[in-house]
């Protein structure tokens, strides 16, 4: 695992984190760093080093049947990290990216692109495995929808800290922004 970085340098924001085997193209590179661009579009900077091997053979595997949901709790109780993608340390929209590629599916790495490509449903349509969007402007955060009112997210609050599944809290509730199914 290697981070990816907002810019050029090891104390920038860690905007993601591509694992071993990942296919990336180098756009640009500016000393000991390149800009890439991950699979799944994901731009960002990373240190010349962690680049090599090459993508895995058939990455990210053979698109194979399973829920995603179910895929999701693998990381229940991981720590929270902002730009995180692995047990160690995962962020809300990566719990989300990483359930359907251990599925073989690729879907955008951020709230709000996973939003928009999502299609809508209504609260009454709701199954377990859907996905809420939460955000004032735009979509800043997702958490899988697992019913009963209930959700699974990986968070940072006070008293939380991790992929945890709990009753949708009210703060989050009142900054609903959208309710979608991934295809």
């Amino acid at each position: 695992m290697a981070p990816v970085r907002a810019e050029p340098r090891d104390d920038a924001e860690q905007v993601t984190q591509v694992l071993r085997g990942e296919p990336l193209t180098v756009v640009d590179r500016r000393g000991a760093w390149a800009y890439v661009r991950t699979g799944y579009g994901y731009p960002g900077w990373i240190r010349d080093d962690a680049l090599g091997g090459g993508p895995e053979p058939g990455w990210p595997g053979r698109p194979r049947h399973g829920d995603p949901l179910e895929e999701a709790y693998a990381y229940l109780g991981a720590p929270y990290e902002w730009g995180g993608m692995t047990e160690r340390g995962i962020d809300c929209s990566g719990l989300v990216h990483m359930a359907y590629r251990r599925l073989g599916r690729i879907v955008p790495r951020d709230a709000d692109e996973q939003e928009e490509a999502g299609e809508p449903v209504e609260e009454g349509e709701l199954r377990p495995g859907d996905l809420v969007t939460y955000g004032d402007e735009h979509a800043d955060h997702v958490a899988f929808w697992l019913g009963d009112g209930r959700i699974l997210h990986a968070t940072r609050r006070e008293g939380v800290d991790g992929v945890v599944a709990e009753p949708e809290p009210q703060h989050l509730r009142a900054r609903r922004r959208r309710l979608v199914r991934l295809g």
